[in-house]
């Protein structure tokens, strides 16, 4: 058994059983992928990938467990190769982040700026993607850390640290009649056409919760991704922006004013996921550190030797996240 045979099978059932693709992704022949997991299925006396032709089909019942198995050892591969580069040099590697816009655009550039200072050979990557495309990158090990508000509870193998709670502001243009109410409600809001994130985004769920609880029936008319999108929909007449407290710039969005709507919506905590297991070098446990204080490298570690996410969770309860 070979590891360049654990890694075929790992990628092929990665990329929907492809084999051109799996080939193309690591650089080899079609050929010597099919071959090298025949030779791995007559060496273990089971069928990984079932066939129809020429084609594979499904992953078989025995193929399953091996390709779980695969994707442990080849974690646990890039584990040596961090700990053998942990100690060979501290200051020079990769850091791979995925993130939301809302993460990327508002919150991270002051973080990244301080880590490229203190680490400036560190090759710094980031993706961008839905809350669930970016967990299940972490998932896999495809990408270190994953910050997203959402969708990260989904996966078994992510560590969820809490990062830090925001909340929303309602943003109007000026001399908008929302302006002149003295205390926003969601009566008041409800009444104009709303401009706010696509459902599985940036806590969407949480404005719509207010709304049900409250018994009403909000006018959503555009959605987006992006506070960018949404604001400049707003400029353009359409209704009232919800977003995120942190999208406002009062320098950038002068023509708009942004309305506290703190006391209206549950707030919602952003959070980094880490692969279960996986190896941390010095510059990630600073990056995490750098994107919320009180996760320390003890904290860190311990967090991930817990059991579940439960007793992730209870172990930050009392802990006070700063709020944006």
């Amino acid at each position: 058994m070979k590891l360049q045979q654990l890694r075929y099978i790992w990628e092929v059932s990665q990329r929907g059983l492809n084999i051109s693709a799996t080939a193309e992704a690591l650089y080899t022949s079609q050929p010597g992928v099919s071959k090298q997991i025949r030779l791995l299925e007559e060496e273990l006396g089971v069928q990984i990938f079932a066939r129809s032709g020429k084609h594979l089909s499904h992953i078989t019942p025995a193929g399953q467990a091996v390709v779980e198995m695969a994707g442990r050892i080849l974690g646990e591969v890039g584990n040596i190769k961090q700990v053998a580069g942990e100690f060979s040099d501290q200051r020079r590697g990769d850091l791979t982040i995925a993130t939301t816009h809302t993460q990327a655009r508002y919150k991270l550039p002051a973080v990244i700026k301080s880590f490229i200072q203190r680490y400036p050979e560190v090759s710094l990557h980031m993706h961008q993607g839905s809350p669930v495309q970016i967990a299940e990158q972490a998932a896999k090990g495809e990408v270190d850390f994953a910050i997203a508000t959402e969708a990260m509870e989904l996966f078994e193998d992510i560590v969820m640290l809490p990062c830090y709670h925001w909340n929303r502001c309602v943003v109007v243009p000026k001399g908008h009649p929302l302006t002149k109410i003295k205390s926003l409600t969601l009566e008041a809001v409800a009444e104009h056409p709303i401009v706010t994130y696509v459902l599985g985004f940036t806590g969407r769920y949480l404005l719509d919760d207010a709304f049900n609880d409250a018994g009403l029936q909000p006018n959503i008319v555009f959605t987006a991704t992006d506070a960018d999108v949404i604001k400049t929909y707003v400029r353009a007449g359409l209704g009232v922006g919800v977003v995120a407290k942190m999208a406002y710039e009062p320098e950038l969005d002068k023509d708009l004013v942004a309305l506290d709507a703190g006391h209206l919506f549950a707030s919602s905590t952003a959070k980094i996921g880490l692969r279960r297991n996986s190896f941390l070098r010095t510059y990630m446990y600073d990056f995490i550190e750098l994107l919320a204080p009180h996760l320390t490298r003890d904290a860190v570690d311990q967090a991930m030797s817990l059991k579940d996410k439960q007793e992730v969770e209870a172990m930050f309860k009392e802990v006070e996240l700063p709020m944006y």
